[in-house]
């Protein structure tokens, strides 16, 4: 049982002020696994004042970029020591499959830091230019942004505060995170690198909570940006705060995505790569492929490939090796897409596979991969997200109806082409209005921008572009 009973705030292991705890359950026994304190107001006031007195201390304020670099590689290193008990801790809450776990949420949080390490040394604090009238120069400076309000969801819990914290560290900014309630021991685990790493005190600051919590942070007066990723209708209430509060906020929201499957594709390669692209977390992944687009000409032999594909996956404990599909983080999860399978079927839309929760499986939150097609375009099961593992085959006619299928959809985050033409495809990829693309495959590249456009989000994360979102512009006009 990994119970906690103290909240981490400004570089020390607190007593928290409130009296209410939360309960962390194992997503495939339903059975607890550990304890922690909610935060409080109070908590989040101690927080916010301890990353505010950080942005100006002489230990973090006043250091140097290859000192700054050298301490996130620190915390790189030690973070990197423990990345196996990290990974296991993701996929015991929230039922990651282990293989994905140990990539992304252990590698991946380590790789993701040192990528920003790097960029603190190098990226340009002040540049001088001149004068567009021939007067003389300007010179113009990157601040810190402040104290950032940053909150990180449950799917990819570690690698997904790693968005956010390591560029706050490049800019020299200081963060108060509040973590997923389902997937916060892992949050702990940070908190504890970062304090053995020697993160001055009060740059880091975690306070777990739920809804509440999270809007307490956000409309903060002692707070200067907001960083979110999570649902759309969260979003767009964090988005009104911040409107009316002129604070900078960045927003990573929901998908929708279209897997287009062009003619000339091959049927194992395409399905091949569509595992990974729409099925990859159980489908809990923002970006994934689940409205597949397949030409009409070969629609039949489509739907039996990737019905196929999808009854194949080995479905089980997220800690074996072997398991592709594990459970989903909640019990209230598999209600929800259970419940959005029952809306397909009540559709019309036929079910070629799974519909329901895996047999032999007593205990946990399993929903069988499954697989709708003759799938209507307009259907509920198309347009909104279900994040969970049900994919949607849609039929088109040709590639003109395709990409107009795929932008026929309020998100715009991710998307996927599959076709024996690279050239063809990237053509396809630039008519999507997507935030980002894959052609014959969807991996993030953490160093290029990262972000959806639509109701899938404001702002970029990952690449130099997702550090200048932690930066301050300041313009200085120097006379003769």
């Amino acid at each position: 049982m990994n119970s906690r009973s103290e909240l981490f705030i400004g570089g020390d292991w607190v007593a928290p002020q409130g009296t209410e705890t939360i309960n962390a359950y194992s997503a495939a026994t339903e059975e607890q696994i550990g304890s922690f304190p909610e935060a409080s107001p109070a908590d989040i006031d101690s927080a916010v004042h301890a990353a505010r007195a950080a942005l100006t201390s002489p230990e973090w304020a006043e250091i140097s970029q290859a000192e700054r670099s050298a301490l996130m590689h620190r915390f790189a290193d030690v973070l990197d020591s423990h990345k196996t008990d990290r990974a296991r801790t993701v996929s015991m809450q929230n039922g990651m499959p282990i293989s994905v776990a140990n990539f992304a949420e252990g590698d991946g949080v380590v790789a993701l830091l040192r990528y920003y390490a790097d960029l603190a040394k190098t990226v340009e604090l002040e540049e001088v230019r001149p004068r567009l009238d021939g007067t003389g120069t300007t010179v113009v400076q990157r601040t810190p942004v402040g104290v950032v309000g940053a909150i990180a969801p449950w799917n990819f819990p570690a690698v997904l505060s790693m968005f956010k914290l390591a560029p706050v560290l490049a800019s020299g900014s200081t963060v108060v995170f509040k973590p997923s309630p389902e997937t916060t021991l892992d949050s702990f685990m940070l908190a504890e690198a970062a304090q053995e790493a020697g993160i001055p005190a009060g740059v880091i600051n975690v306070v777990p909570g739920g809804a509440e919590t999270g809007k307490y942070l956000v409309a903060h007066p002692g707070v200067d940006k907001v960083a979110f990723t999570g649902s759309t209708r969260a979003g767009r209430q964090i988005g009104k705060v911040c409107g009316e509060l002129l604070r900078p906020v960045t927003l990573e929201l929901g998908g929708k995505s279209a897997g287009i499957i062009l003619e000339d594709a091959s049927v194992e390669e395409t399905v091949a790569g569509l595992a990974t692209a729409s099925l990859l977390n159980t489908g809990q992944t923002c970006y994934m492929s689940t409205r597949i687009l397949a030409p009409k000409s070969r629609y039949a032999e489509f739907v039996e490939a990737i019905t196929a594909m999808a009854s194949s996956l080995p479905v089980g404990d997220p800690l074996d090796p072997n398991t592709f599909v594990g459970p989903v983080v909640s019990k209230t999860q598999q209600e929800r897409v259970l419940g959005y399978i029952e809306m397909g079927k009540a559709e019309g839309a036929t079910l070629t596979t799974g519909g329901g929760k895996p047999k032999g499986i007593d205990k946990g939150w399993y929903v069988e991969p499954t697989v709708f097609s003759d799938v209507d375009n307009n259907s509920v099961i198309a347009r909104e997200e279900i994040f969970g593992p049900v994919l949607s085959v849609i039929p088109y006619s040709d590639e003109d109806e395709a990409v107009a299928l795929a932008n026929d959809s309020e998100y715009g985050l991710g998307g996927t082409v599959w076709t024996a033409d690279k050239d063809r495809g990237l053509g396809v990829a630039r008519r999507v209005v997507s935030g980002s693309f894959g052609v014959n495959r969807y991996d993030l590249d953490w160093g290029a921008p990262f972000g959806g456009v639509k109701s899938s989000g404001l702002g970029r994360e990952l690449g130099p572009e997702g550090l200048e979102a932690y930066f301050s512009l300041k313009s200085i006009f120097l006379g003769d």
